[in-house]
């Protein structure tokens, strides 16, 4: 299998975890945590329903990929994400020196790329815009029920 083909079915199980946030009336950005081909970690966003800022999905799937492997660094993992990081997430992305995140939907409001480029480790390796479309119809969708 390629390269594309394996993050686009990893990126499929982010949007699972999104589609868990949208159903807890949560905003739907979903996150897994991939070492050696198999998932490791896995979240969405909580923000809501913990009462807590930090409780963002990639924070959710880092927590629970150090819990899995027993340690804080992930250097052999690939993080997917349904939105672009932001800067809170990039800077724990970085602290855990991820070796590759990958995510769907750029966030030009309020992803890191806003404040800098240079917040993740500096072998971490990024790849944007995969189902790049379906992840953006999920927040418009959300964002959009809310003004309504």
């Amino acid at each position: 299998m390629e390269q594309r083909q394996i993050d686009e079915k990893f990126m499929r199980l982010a949007l699972n975890e999104a589609r868990k946030a949208l159903d807890q009336q949560e905003v739907p950005i979903g996150a897994v945590v991939v070492a050696d081909g198999a998932v490791i970690g896995r979240g969405h966003n909580l923000v809501e329903t913990l009462s807590d800022p930090t409780a963002h999905a990639e924070m959710q799937a880092l927590t629970a990929a150090a819990s899995t492997l027993g340690g804080k660094y992930l250097q052999k993992c690939t993080l997917y994400v349904t939105v672009e990081p932001c800067i809170m997430c990039a800077g724990a992305i970085g602290w855990a020196q991820v070796s590759r995140v990958v995510w769907g939907a750029d966030d030009p409001k309020r992803g890191y790329r806003r404040y800098s480029e240079s917040v993740f480790h500096p072998k971490t390796t990024v790849t944007p815009g995969v189902l790049a479309a379906e992840c953006e119809t999920l927040m418009t969708s959300f964002f959009a029920g809310l003004r309504d």
